[in-house]
């Protein structure tokens, strides 16, 4: 089987790649992928919603993974430490509204879904217990937006009920889906938008990054043998 690690910024990956030795293989339509050992890839496809679409498709058609593991930072609508590991249940699109026609916030064209479902949630829960991984499960809200406490916010929490929310994994989501690629989502957070510092703590996102990364690529291993 193989996994491929989908990253958004280069300073996300930049720790897994130090401590692995990986290779480069190629940087191609600004993505850049990497092999970080036999049947594990990684890329860095990009911030937002079409840089992520665009990135997952091509190395989907390049690569062709079997499972996609997006890994990332994120914002927490819940007053979580700052490096707690939230294992992604399910992505909603926070900022795709054709309510004014169907009566629907959320709704995803074409797949008619309000919400991407990840893949075997449970057997990934057991493979972080199985490695002493302290963690959450919960909803992930995806949209073109740079979170911050206040009225936005408040709406999208109370529409979606999310856990956490960032800016690319609905839409790896919803690539893999309609490729038949089975999908994971592991966060890390790095800031809260209860907090009115939420900016000032995402700027350290490396150090929850640098938590994350030890914990992404021994779960790809178990992903890619059968564990």
């Amino acid at each position: 089987m193989r996994i491929g690690l989908a990253y958004a910024m280069e300073e996300e990956i930049a720790s897994l790649l130090a401590d692995t030795g990986a290779k480069h293989l190629e940087t191609a339509r600004g993505v850049s992928v990497y092999e970080i050992e036999p049947g594990i890839l990684a890329y860095a496809g990009g911030i937002g919603k079409v840089n992520a679409a665009m990135s997952a498709q091509y190395f989907i058609d390049r690569y062709q993974p079997d499972w996609i593991v997006n890994a990332g930072v994120a914002g927490s609508f819940h007053d979580l430490p700052i490096g707690t590991v939230v294992l992604a249940e399910d992505f909603v699109q926070h900022d795709i509204d054709t309510s004014a026609v169907d009566g629907v916030l959320g709704l995803i064209p074409t797949l008619e879904l309000t919400s991407l479902p990840t893949d075997q949630p449970d057997r990934a829960g057991t493979i972080l217990t199985g490695m002493n991984v302290a963690f959450e499960r919960g909803r992930v809200a995806t949209g073109d937006v740079f979170m911050t406490k206040g009225d936005r916010a408040n709406a999208v929490a109370t529409e979606f009920s999310p856990t956490l929310c960032e800016m690319e994994g609905c839409a790896i989501a919803q690539v893999s889906l309609r490729n038949q690629v089975k999908f994971t989502a592991l966060k890390s957070v790095s800031d809260r938008l209860c907090q009115d510092n939420s900016v000032d703590e995402y700027f350290n996102f490396a150090q929850a990054m640098a938590k994350l990364n030890t914990i992404v690529l021994p779960f790809a291993r178990a992903l890619r043998d059968g564990l």
